[in-house]
Order: C-alpha cells, then sequence, then structure tokens
C-alpha cells in the first residue's frame, strides 16, 4: 500500500572532500541506475573546504544538469558537519546521505524509496552484508565499535554494520534540525528520534577511485565523539573503580595494621608501595582523561560556536533559499543574490 505522496521528492546528499576523481562518475552511474526516479531526486553535493578542483567540475556539472546543487562550507568542517548542513538547508520529502565513491551502491536507492513508500517505513537504513573489502583489522575495530556503543549508550541503539547510507523522512530532518547540541555523531543522532525503521543489506564495495580520508586515528576519534556524545558510563564506571580501590586499600591498610601491632611483622621494603604508588597514578591520569574529554565537550557546547559555516549556495537549492544569511541552531549560511 503506498502510503506517500505521487509527486515526492528525494534528494542525495552527497559530502565531498577533494574527490574531483570521483563525481563525474558518481552522477553518471546515478543517472544511469536511477533512471526511473530520477525525475524525484535532487543531487546536493556538499563541498566541505576542498583544496582541488572539485566544486569547479561540480560547477561544470551543473551547466548541463538542472537537478544538482552545491553547498559550499568556507573551510574543512568535518563530514559531520557537512550532512548537519545538508539537514537544515535541504527541503525535501526524504533525505539519502550517501558517499560519492559508490561504495554505497546507488541502485539500493530503489529499494529504500519503495521501502519508505509502499511500507510507510521513516528511516529505512543500509546494512553491510560483505565487508571482504575491508581490511580485517578494520572489521574487527569496526564490530568492537558497535557493540560497545550499544553496551555503554543509555538509551539510543545504532545497528551494526550501518553507516550514513539511509533513507530518513523529513519528519526526522525537522526532528534533528532541533538538536541544538555541537558534538554532531550522526549515526547516533538518525537513532535518538525514533520513528519507524528496516534494514536492507547490500554488498559494500570497492571505491571507484580516489583514496579514503579515514585512518584509524580519525576513526578512533570518531569512535570516541560517539561513545561520548550518547554515554555518560565511563563516567560512573571510574567511580565504581575508585571505590572498588579505595576497599582493597583499606582491607590492606588493615592487614598492615594487624600484622605490625599483633603479630610484631615488620613490614618489608618500599618495591609495594612504589607499585602501589605506580599503579593509583596511572588509574588518576586515566580517570582525569576520561573527565577531560566530557570537559572538552561541555565546553565546544558553552561556546556555542557554529557547526558550519556556508559561503555559499549554488544550482536549484540557491533559488529555494531566502537571499542574505539564514542562521539556524547549529550553522550560518550565506546565500547571495547574484548566484
Amino acid at each position: 500500500m503506498n502510503t506517500r505522496k505521487d509527486d515526492y521528492t528525494v534528494a542525495l546528499v552527497v559530502p565531498v572532500f577533494n574527490e574531483h576523481e570521483t563525481v563525474e562518475t558518481f552522477v553518471k552511474a546515478v543517472k544511469e541506475k536511477l533512471a526511473s526516479v530520477y525525475n524525484h531526486l535532487q543531487i546536493v553535493f556538499v563541498d566541505d573546504g576542498s583544496k582541488d578542483d572539485t566544486a569547479e567540475i561540480i560547477a561544470r556539472l551543473q551547466e548541463t544538469e538542472d537537478k544538482i546543487s552545491l553547498i559550499k562550507l568556507s573551510r574543512n568542517f568535518g563530514k559531520e558537519a557537512a550532512m548537519s548542513a545538508a539537514i537544515d538547508l535541504i527541503d525535501a520529502d526524504a533525505l539519502i546521505p550517501m558517499d560519492v565513491d559508490l561504495q554505497d551502491p546507488p541502485e539500493i536507492v530503489l529499494e529504500f524509496i519503495r521501502i519508505w513508500r509502499d511500507e510507510g517505513i521513516d528511516n529505512v537504513y543500509g546494512v553491510r552484508v560483505d565487508r571482504s573489502q575491508d581490511s580485517e583489522a578494520k572489521r574487527v575495530t569496526s564490530g568492537g565499535f558497535y557493540y560497545v556503543f550499544n553496551k555503554l549508550s543509555n538509551r539510543v541503539k545504532i545497528p551494526s554494520n550501518v553507516g550514513d547510507f539511509r533513507l530518513i523522512d523529513r519528519k526526522i530532518v525537522l526532528t534533528l534540525r532541533q538538536l541544538p547540541e555541537r558534538n554532531r555523531f550522526m549515526k547516533g543522532l538518525y537513532a535518538w528520534p525514533g520513528f519507524s525503521s528496516k534494514g536492507v543489506g547490500y554488498e559494500r564495495p570497492q571505491r571507484v577511485a580516489g583514496q579514503t580520508k579515514w585512518n584509524y586515528w580519525k576513526l578512533w576519534n570518531f569512535a570516541l565523539d560517539g561513545i561520548v556524545s550518547f554515554s555518560s558510563l565511563p563516567l560512573r564506571v571510574w567511580s565504581y573503580i575508585g571505590g572498588g580501590i579505595g576497599f582493597v586499600a583499606l582491607v590492606y591498610m588493615l592487614w598492615i595494621i594487624f600484622e605490625v601491632m599483633i603479630q610484631g611483622v615488620s613490614v618489608p621494603g618500599y618495591a609495594s608501595t612504589l607499585c602501589v604508588v605506580l599503579f593509583l597514578g596511572a588509574v588518576q591520569l586515566i580517570s582525569i582523561g576520561i573527565l577531560g574529554e566530557y570537559l572538552g565537550r561541555l565546553s565546544e557546547e558553552i561556546k556555542g560556536r557554529p557547526v558550519y559555516v556556508v559561503s555559499k549556495v549554488t544550482g536549484p537549492l540557491h533559488k529555494d533559499l531566502p537571499a542574505g544569511v539564514k542562521i539556524t541552531k547549529v550553522g550560518v549560511t550565506h546565500n547571495d543574490e547574484d548566484r
């Protein structure tokens, strides 16, 4: 049963950063594989401060394609900020974030739209059923992250092997616009509003060109952002650890007093004292580090700096936005009249 209107519009949101090798290939693949729904689509590239000619290539494509828009950020703010800008500025019936490197297969979009329209599902997400193209280390660490996140998160759970590739209904988009937080872990934010959801399995292929911008250090920090944004359990855990260590220390102290005062045993050397001091020092440094993670993010929230700044908008989206400066809960957009 069709639960959506017939004249729907779906926006493909494509963050790009130094992706001049893949943009044209992506547009060609979308036109070929999504021909049956192409009239209902918008393609919105979000240029996250590219240093190459990515923006120029998109501008050339706009000369012959009337469905391509560009949101250009003033500098590199990160993928989460780019997605936040798209959520704030695009007025469509549904959004589909996807990668420009075609690791998110365009043909899966047809199934997303079918489930969204026929079954009335508001959040249709892609599930990577085959990650053989990823390294063993990446598969293991990725699985570990989903497990740890879902164990630590208070209320929000995210399915394993699910990324940003999904269709989200307008009602979810409008809800996300009301979230003012500066630390944006989008995988968690997509799940936070609730609503109906369903997964679609797909095999994730290799990149068609170019190099990934994600290394293990960036992925580690990304994982920390997700856990700290959606769980306070690490703080509580160290309270429990501190209490446990204090209890053991008390028992040990009473034992020493018993040995010295009752049995007359002389306490030997400084080795045990040194080990205890070093151990407790390490525990204190770790706990201070965890507390610092939360305080650092709290400082960012208090300062309230924009998550993104848009320097210009071109294409059909430019005409849909009011001229001048648009200020949202998390960003600033400059939309000049002459573009």
